[in-house]
């Protein structure tokens, strides 16, 4: 079983897959989840990570198992989660990692309306619900439903909306998704601009086979700097 004392951080979960965080606590903190924040709804994304598949899944039998509608919106940015979250007004889950390597991930959390989850706004709760679904697994109750829906379309024209589009002049772009899930929002958002836009591994793979998803670091901006040049 994952580890519930040491995946928990300030503001996410966040662990190695499966030794410290498995598709068992997945599902106890998705029941924590849906008992603390006491929705009909919640919301599920993930990014490409391998893992995400069965750790989202098993999130979303949790939050099921108290009753709650599970909404799957599919691969998508944690972004594109606050997005949904306001627009849905439903809380929500991120199955993300960010630039960690490969072999983590992790969840980010948010109460409707995309307002922030963090140690001191019930991520202390939820650990500890958590906790207890693991001790005393609560017997079977009527199951929520499980839905899926696609917002990728409206969330493209919201960030859109953020600039005047008819001040926009023709620009030459380069953008290194790192085979991350900006390979799949980038031209979405992009595509009907005036602008000339090369993409770096826009392949989605969440195991990194290029280099990883962190530009902080200087050598992960090396094929970058040499588009850009060119």
């Amino acid at each position: 079983m994952g580890d519930p004392k040491g995946v928990f951080k300030a503001y996410d979960v966040r662990g190695t897959v499966p030794d410290q965080l498995d598709a068992e606590l997945c599902r106890a903190i998705g029941s924590a989840v849906a008992r603390f924040t006491g929705a009909d709804r919640l919301l599920i994304v993930r990014d490409m990570r391998p893992s995400g598949v069965e750790l989202a899944g098993a999130f979303a039998d949790g939050a099921r198992s108290m009753g709650t509608r599970v909404t799957d919106l599919g691969m998508a940015s944690t972004d594109f989660l606050y997005f949904a979250s306001g627009t849905l007004d439903a809380p929500g889950a991120m199955f993300t990692a960010s630039h960690n390597p490969a072999g983590y991930n992790g969840i980010k959390l948010c109460q409707a309306g995309a307002r922030p989850i963090g140690q001191d706004t019930g991520l202390a709760d939820i650990q500890r619900l958590a906790v207890e679904y693991l001790q005393h697994p609560p017997p079977a109750g009527r199951h929520g439903e499980l839905d899926h829906a696609d917002l990728l379309g409206a969330y493209a024209n919201h960030v859109r909306s953020f600039v005047d589009l008819s001040l926009l002049r023709p620009l030459t772009v380069v953008a290194d998704t790192a085979n991350g899930m900006g390979g799949l929002v980038v031209p979405l958002v992009f595509d009907p601009l005036p602008f000339h836009v090369t993409v770096l591994f826009p392949e989605l793979d969440g195991t990194f086979p290029n280099h990883p998803a962190d530009p902080i670091q200087p050598e992960n901006l090396v094929d970058l700097k040499a588009a850009v040049l060119e």
